[in-house]
């Protein structure tokens, strides 16, 4: 499962691609050092596959590399990063 990265200067998004369609995606935008995520979404061919959460630990990976820290509007991974004590570091308080 290989998670890419389409971005412009204020808005982003990690998704995961087969075949030529989108399978799963997180939505953000950038406001300064700081990236908000607005949306998350997993096709149900990907449920219970661990995609979502892969998806915000590619969102934290990014975020660290680049000096960045996250917003997460979306309910789901703002409980994804609530859960992950070590993703702390990123998080915007």
């Amino acid at each position: 499962m290989q998670i890419q990265l389409e971005q412009s200067e204020t808005k982003g998004t990690f998704f995961i691609e087969e075949n030529g369609k989108r399978l799963a995606e997180m939505i953000f935008s950038k406001a300064g050092k700081i990236i908000i995520i607005e949306h998350t979404e997993v096709s149900d061919t990907l449920k219970g596959t661990g995609a979502g959460k892969k998806l915000v630990a590619e969102a934290v990976a990014y975020a660290r590399k680049n000096n960045l820290h996250i917003l997460p509007l979306c309910p789901f991974a703002k409980s994804v990063m609530d859960k992950t004590p070590e993703y702390a570091d990123v998080l915007s308080k």
